[in-house]
């Protein structure tokens, strides 16, 4: 079984600076023949504030031809309270209006795939209990299945045990809290996006891997310590064992964040005025 992970598309037609990736993205992933697609999230450049960008990346996804499934990223739905994006309500509901669900299970014969909205985690309201709650059934209620996370952001940038990460990573009591409910219920795989680096992690008591963004990568402007800078996907094999490798792929066209980063993401008045 076969499992392709797509993350960081960043796509839109108000600001389709990373547009021309999607096509030889599409063509490589249906020239694959995946059982399944999965989006590690911001598939959007604005989702978080623009609608039409949702729905113009609705559109796109029905140009894979096999199944696919979404979790939000930071650029769909927003970010943690205090951030210029914080997730409320109404970007929640626009995202499960338009794409569907923000956490989901979705089981694979003896596999059970579970997808988290990783943007309330730490937040400490209503919606990041009631998603505990359910991920903590979802585990206990698997009925001998094997187990796959697929979540936006990871669950550390450098190792477990580091302290806060700021705009990259998780909290860390609440990481601590889904890496030990994952260790417990014997999850095998958690994947995830975001960092715009490609990452395999083995030697813990599960896999971790960061897709790398087909969209664009980071240059200069952030310093990140690990990870392989370009542009791809993930691929997951599901047999006695979870092989997985990311694939960089050479038709899509190199484009760098930093290049564009005030077209795409202008600074608000008052960040302005602190630079």
């Amino acid at each position: 079984m076969k499992i392709i992970q797509i993350t960081d598309t960043h796509l839109s037609h108000l600001k389709p600076h990373f547009q021309e990736n999607w096509k030889p993205l599409v063509d490589w992933v249906n020239a694959m023949g995946p059982d399944l697609v999965v989006h590690t999230g911001d598939l959007t450049v604005d989702g978080a504030d623009m609608e039409e960008d949702l729905i113009h990346g609705r559109e796109m996804l029905r140009d894979l031809r096999y199944p696919t499934l979404c979790v939000p990223g930071n650029h769909d739905i927003g970010d943690m309270p205090g951030t210029r994006q914080p997730v409320d309500d109404e970007r929640l509901s626009r995202w499960r209006r338009i794409i569907g669900p923000d956490r989901w299970v979705h089981d694979l014969g003896e596999w059970r795939l579970v997808g988290l909205n990783s943007l309330i985690v730490g937040s400490g309201n209503s919606e990041e209990h009631e998603q505990l709650v359910w991920l903590e059934d979802t585990l206990r209620t698997r009925a001998g299945r094997r187990v796959l996370v697929f979540k936006h952001k990871p669950l550390f940038v450098e190792d477990p045990e580091e302290g806060e990460t700021g705009y990259w990573g998780m909290l860390p009591e609440p990481r601590r809290q889904l890496y030990t409910l994952f260790a417990e219920h014997g999850v095998e795989l958690v994947a995830s996006g975001h960092l715009h680096r490609a990452r395999i992690v083995d030697g813990a008591l599960f896999r971790c891997v960061w897709g790398p963004s087909s969209g664009f990568t980071v240059g200069p402007m952030v310093t990140m310590p690990v990870g392989d800078v370009f542009l791809g996907a993930a691929v997951h094999t599901l047999g006695s064992t979870v092989e997985s490798s990311i694939i960089s792929l050479a038709t899509l066209k190199p484009f760098v964040i930093d290049d564009v980063l005030n077209e795409v993401y202008p600074p608000t008045p008052t960040e302005a005025s602190l630079s």
